[in-house]
């Protein structure tokens, strides 16, 4: 006998083994028992969660011969047959190889006829949303009044793409994806039935790498029982699949917490060098700052929001506390923009890095800025003897008095400093934000450096350029400086825009009359100056 797959072997066979879908088999079972049957469904949702065999379920529970009200017998001829895929009277069709016009008329010439063996002649169409629009069009009649006997269960991983005609003559059945934590019970129960050696870590692996389909994770299992003759570790998974274990993650996101910049890109290219795919690992790094992110904003229910065994709930817990939610946040955005980067250029590495050191070095002061301490007041020469009592009582004012003024000077001292490099790093600015925007560098031509206080820069505007101002205080043109400023700097920068009183001084009349060459001239022709106005 041939050898079977996982996932066809396991496929269930009545509504109780079908995983994950509760709300479905309920619909169903209900339906069958109160018999309220709608004569068309659409079995809507992602690719391996059980629609295809749902439907086939409904067809044995339809035409089984034990008349048993719920479950097929699965021992009838009826229920044989149609686990085998030969029954007269349940046809299932591919929609994507039989997609045009021409077929539509012949499903509607057959429709006529009565079942063979059956109750019910039952029409099963997979990938129906890739039916033609004029195939459609055809089935519109049939569908809405269809002959008692026929039955039409639709599957399709994308309703949006059906015909609103079509799906309001359907009763829709949505189909989730499914759990981690079900997916890895469900696997468990092959390994202990198959008699395989599988280490407890594998599961959670597997799981997350079939993104919540069960056939995928069964055809996984299927292709790492084959490379290890049965007995599997988690290295097996990642060799196969270039899964990127979690302790990596975990390290990783550790020496980002810890602003280990070197130790950052130097990680990434030990993973680089095991041969671990990029596109997985970014993927898994965004999946973990989401995990981190939902266990730092709640404390309740966490462990079901991330769908992850509880130790592993557990780690991330404790790695969420040496984090803020808005470093959290930052990272999510600065992972996003790398995988769209990666869409406009070959080499992932690159934007993989220039996130990571973004993330590693964030609020960090950068060397150009370090502000250099005020120098320390020397002591004065000593006052005579006889004066010393005087001396410690004065000294001791003038240490009191003499501590807000040395601080506020050096406050002052270094945001001048830290203006002054604002100003010196404005040219690379405008030249930064005319090649992405020119209409922003446009609106910043009235715009100067004003003031900074801590990481905010204010720009002044000149009161009859107040509409460069405003133009720039719309959200977009706001963020785009705060994120050219940021880049440019290494930090978080803030902006505010403010109006000014720095008007350009008229010009005063320069006083002709101390030229030389021109008073000689005033005196030889006895002539005077005339101005006009």
């Amino acid at each position: 006998m041939s050898y079977i797959v996982f996932a066809r072997k396991w496929r269930p066979q009545n509504f109780d083994d079908v995983v994950g879908q509760e709300q479905v088999v309920k619909t169903l079972k209900n339906a069958i028992v109160s018999g309220r049957l709608a004569h068309a469904y659409i079995f809507a949702g992602p690719r391996g969660v059980g629609k295809t065999s749902a439907a086939r379920i409904l067809a044995k529970a339809l035409n089984c011969q034990t008349g048993h009200p719920l479950e097929p017998c699965n021992k009838c001829s009826s229920c044989i047959e149609i686990t085998e895929a030969r029954s007269l009277d349940v046809i299932e069709i591919d929609g994507a190889s039989n997609r045009g016009i021409d077929d539509i008329r012949t499903l509607r010439e057959n429709v006529k006829f009565s079942p063979v063996h059956g109750k019910f002649k039952i029409y099963i169409i997979d990938e129906v949303h890739q039916i033609t629009s004029e195939g459609f069009n055809a089935l519109l009649k049939t569908l809405e009044e269809p002959p008692a006997h026929v039955k039409f269960i639709f599957a399709t991983t994308h309703p949006q793409k059906v015909p609103s005609t079509i799906l309001s003559r359907c009763q829709p059945l949505e189909f989730r994806r499914i759990s981690n934590i079900q997916i890895i019970q469900q696997l468990k129960k092959i390994v202990l039935s198959e008699k395989l050696n599988v280490a407890e870590d594998v599961f959670l692996a597997i799981a997350k790498a079939s993104d919540g389909s069960l056939r995928d994770a069964e055809s996984m299992l299927d292709e790492l029982v084959s490379f290890t003759s049965g007995n599997i570790h988690l290295k097996d998974v990642n060799s196969i699949l270039g899964v990127v274990e979690q302790e990596y993650l975990f390290e990783l996101a550790d020496k980002i917490i810890k602003k280990d910049t070197i130790g950052v890109l130097q990680f990434l290219d030990e993973l680089i060098d095991q041969g671990k795919d990029l596109n997985q690992l970014l993927l898994n790094l965004i999946e973990h700052y989401r995990n981190l992110m939902i266990t730092r904003v709640t404390n309740l229910n966490h462990e079901k929001l991330l769908d992850l065994p509880q130790e592993v709930c557990q780690s991330i817990a404790k790695q969420s506390q040496g984090i803020s939610l808005e470093s959290i946040l930052t990272g999510f955005t600065a992972l996003l923009n790398a995988q769209e980067m990666s869409r406009r250029i070959d080499n992932l590495r690159i934007p993989l890095e220039i996130a990571l050191v973004k993330l590693s070095a964030q609020g960090k002061t950068p060397e150009s800025v370090v502000h250099i301490p005020a120098k320390k007041v020397e002591a004065g020469p000593p006052l005579k003897e006889h004066k010393a009592h005087a001396q410690e009582s004065n000294t001791a004012t003038a240490k009191v008095d003499a501590a807000p003024a040395q601080h506020s000077k050096m406050h002052i001292e270094e945001l001048t400093l830290a203006l002054e490099k604002i100003k010196e790093l404005w040219p690379q600015f405008i030249e930064k934000i005319t090649r992405v925007k020119v209409s922003a560098a446009h609106y910043l031509e009235e715009g100067k450096p004003a003031k900074t206080v801590g990481s905010v820069l204010t720009i002044g505007f000149p009161k009859r350029a107040s509409f460069h101002r405003e133009a720039l205080e719309r959200k977009e043109n706001h963020l785009l400086l705060e994120k050219l400023w940021t880049e440019i700097l290494g930090q978080d920068i803030k902006i505010n825009f403010i109006l000014t009183n720095d008007e350009p001084e008229p010009q005063k009349p320069s006083d002709d009359s101390a030229d030389p060459l021109l008073k000689s001239a005033l005196d030889t022709f006895k002539g005077r100056i005339v101005r006009k106005g």
